[in-house]
């Protein structure tokens, strides 16, 4: 899969796939799995049971369209650095600087 297009994509059915369609609770499974916890130590981080971590990944692997855990690492690792670089400048006035 090109990761170039993992961020936002169409599903034939007309469901948002991808980056977008991840709900908040998935996006802290992902980011927390990607990290290298197991189920069980991402179930006790959020206070949630393994079953839910499980079946939050499964949604995750079928909105991203991928199958394993390290493809989950390896995307996540390029929508965080590609989604840094994607914000906005500030106005000139302004007196927060943009991390890069």
């Amino acid at each position: 899969m090109n990761t170039a297009n993992a961020s936002y994509r169409k599903h034939p059915s007309g469901q948002v796939l991808g980056w977008a369609s991840l709900t908040p609770a998935e996006l802290r499974v992902a980011r927390l799995v990607s990290e290298g916890l197991t189920n069980r130590a991402v179930a006790t981080h959020l206070v949630v049971s393994p079953h839910t971590v499980d079946s939050h990944l499964r949604h995750i692997f079928i909105k991203l369209g991928i199958s394993s855990r390290v493809a989950l690492a390896r995307l996540t690792v390029f929508h965080d650095h590609t989604s840094l670089h994607e914000q906005p400048v500030e106005s000139a006035g302004s007196s927060r600087i943009r991390a890069t």
